[in-house]
């Protein structure tokens, strides 16, 4: 039986494209400094809007054959992040993207935002149990800018830290995270990066987005680390462009547009905000390194992904795959609650722009 690298580290994302966003740089970095990186995206992204006039016959209320195609999107991403753990929760098209807060998608059968906390978690166990990673990256509660299914993405991920280490729940070993960091940007950055979007690349992009559109940010007092990724600024940029449904690059300059035709900046540091575990000791300061702190017997290394016994399927298959599509969703019952500490029970309000 293989084994993993030492250091292991999965992100919980929303939709595709989420994960190239909000931490491509910090994937790419760990992942070629040899850490095992593992991606479990939450849905297929069935409810984005489509930018390129071409592809717009994908869109849910055309075709409906946006999951399929972003599934291969995703897939390329991957390979210029150079990832190749990466999988849907439940497999692929098991869950389907819930829409936009308020909309009649958020409690269609099989919708994420619609399902039970304690059932689409139940899956993220196994795969924690599998890969037994030290560090799991997710949003915080309100999915960093309002959308249900990054919502609902944080319910999950937290619910399923906590019965990943109950020996009581489920089958195969428990396990304990050692270090849940939430997704964050810090305001004055992200400020000094929108007035250079203003003053060299105005005319980029119909319009420009305000500050608090950019998920997750807060000012510096609650993040605790920060990855410098500018060595894979190229990486990140070309995981993005992959996305091609859902995001537009500027021609010249570290910017970006959604569906929405405003544009941002391209972060390259990525900060984030630690909040189960213990921050690395005596720093006095933020942390450089996700992994900081993590002891050599958490490093311990793990079977290598589906060479186990409880080895979790849905890897996403590689681009042009019709994966998805007649993926059997089946319909489910109950409201995105959940019990124990680490779920927020009820539908949570607010609005956001994308999928």
């Amino acid at each position: 039986m293989k084994d993993l690298p030492a250091r292991r580290l999965l992100l919980v994302h929303a939709h595709p494209d989420d994960e190239s966003i909000n931490n491509g740089a910090t994937m790419a970095r760990y992942a070629a400094e040899g850490a095992h990186v593992t991606l479990v995206t939450c849905t297929l992204g069935e409810e984005g809007e489509v930018i390129p006039p071409a592809l717009a016959h994908l869109a849910a209320d055309r075709d409906d054959t946006l999951g399929p195609y972003r599934v291969g999107e995703l897939a390329a991403a991957m390979k210029e992040l150079g990832v190749t753990d990466h999988r849907f929760l439940g497999g692929p098209g098991r869950f389907r993207d819930s829409g936009m807060m308020g909309t009649e998608q958020n409690e269609r059968p099989g919708a994420f935002w619609a399902t039970p906390v304690d059932e689409a978690a139940a899956p993220l166990v196994e795969i924690i149990r599998e890969v037994r990673p030290q560090v799991l990256v997710t949003y915080d509660p309100d999915g960093g800018y309002g959308h249900p299914d990054h919502i609902q993405a944080h319910r999950v991920a937290m619910r399923a830290t906590g019965l990943a280490a109950d020996p009581a729940y489920g089958t195969g070993a428990p396990h304990t995270v050692a270090k849940v960091y939430w997704n964050r940007a810090e305001r004055p950055v992200v400020e000094a990066a929108f007035a250079h979007l203003r003053a060299t690349a105005p005319d980029a992009f119909p319009g420009i987005a305000a500050v608090d559109d950019v998920p997750g940010v807060v000012d510096g007092d609650g993040i605790t680390a920060e990855i410098d990724g500018s060595a894979y600024a190229g990486a990140k940029a070309a995981a993005m462009r992959a996305h091609a449904t859902q995001i537009a690059l500027a021609d010249e300059g570290p910017f970006f547009a959604l569906s929405n035709d405003l544009g941002q900046p391209l972060l390259t540091t990525e900060y984030y905000q630690l909040v189960r575990g213990v921050p690395a000791a005596g720093t006095g300061a933020r942390e450089d390194d996700l992994f900081a702190g993590v002891t050599e017997a958490e490093t311990a290394t793990a079977p290598e992904p589906g060479t186990g016994a409880d080895a979790v399927r849905g890897v996403a298959p590689g681009p042009g795959t019709e994966a998805g599509a007649d993926a059997v969703r089946g319909p489910v019952s109950g409201s995105a609650s959940g019990g124990g500490p680490d779920s927020v029970s009820g539908p949570a309000s607010g609005s956001g722009a994308g999928a």
